[in-house]
């Protein structure tokens, strides 16, 4: 499923991995994308972050894509989907790039190293073997609140000249950086903001789009925020959002993806809320709150 490296835009789901039973919950995965194949998404991200990437097996994150694949096809939407990657060592994820090179995901996302905070040369070094590892498209996601480290926009710019790495997920947590990087990048490297609560911001800065977790729930709206923005329509686009953004203080006002997880269980999306330690459920406080929002908003069940 190799494409041309476009560069992403839009509204971007980094899908979660629902669980039963300490196992992959295939009826939820499918259920899942069945609705969201019908929601104002742009594209999909598996095995990432919010997808609790890193407790996933092997043979668990090729499940939960050839899952999608299947569930997409029996859609019939054409819904762009990539794959999450992440790692300190640049040899073990070359060959994850290797391994995945027949997989049905369209391009990557992938994290700066973490833990090992790799010098500035380090980190193009890193992505220029990544980038010569793969004819698919990849997205650098920039998390320093995660990984440890910050890629600057000196490296980012000598990245966004290779001809597959066609953007950035920037949770850089520095709005001058991002500015700047908005200023100086090239047309066809897109910029996707990953801080939820910023999305609105963002936007208006001119990202070309975001990776939005809090996307899970009130889709349309999220997508609507953008929408009107495009259209022109700053004043409707600011309301939208001054509606929407009690969900993203909802959602990772306990650590990402409980909340969003008892969102959709509660929604009948996925049939349990379960997730794999050291991730551990919400507080009992947190979950009343989601259920005023879902009371209030008077929200239908998808099961």
């Amino acid at each position: 499923m190799e494409t041309e490296s476009e560069p992403p835009s839009g509204l971007w789901l980094p899908l979660i991995t629902p669980f039963r039973d300490g196992a992959l919950d295939a009826a939820s995965v499918r259920r899942l994308i069945a609705h969201y194949a019908r929601q104002p998404i742009d594209g999909l991200i598996l095995a990432a972050t919010t997808g609790e990437g890193l407790t996933l097996d092997k043979s668990e994150i090729e499940q939960v894509v050839m899952l999608t694949a299947e569930a997409l096809a029996e859609t019939g939407r054409a819904l762009p989907v990539w794959l999450g990657l992440s790692g300190s060592d640049t040899r073990k994820l070359v060959r994850t790039l290797a391994r995945t090179a027949n997989w049905p995901v369209d391009g990557y996302l992938i994290a700066t190293p973490y833990y090992s905070r790799p010098s500035q040369q380090g980190l193009v070094l890193h992505f220029e073997a990544l980038s010569d590892a793969t004819t698919r498209p990849i997205v650098l996601y920039n998390i320093p609140a995660r990984t440890g480290v910050n890629l600057g926009n000196e490296a980012m710019l000598r990245l966004a000249a290779r001809d597959n790495i066609v953007g950035v997920k920037d949770c850089c947590a520095d709005t001058r950086q991002t500015v700047e990087l908005l200023r100086l990048k090239p047309r066809d490297f897109a910029v996707l903001s990953g801080e939820d609560a910023l999305y609105f911001g963002a936007l208006v800065r001119g990202c070309d789009g975001a990776v939005l977790a809090s996307a899970h729930v009130e889709t349309e709206a999220f997508a609507a925020v953008r929408q009107r923005i495009l259209a022109d329509d700053r004043l409707g686009s600011s309301i939208e959002w001054h509606r929407l953004a009690e969900v993203p203080r909802l959602l990772f006002a306990e650590p990402s993806p409980a909340p969003i997880k008892y969102w959709l269980w509660r929604l009948g999306l996925i049939a349990s809320p379960e997730l794999r330690l050291p991730m551990t459920g919400i507080s009992d406080g947190l979950a009343g709150r989601i259920d005023a929002r879902l009371s209030a908003a008077k929200s239908v069940t998808y099961a």
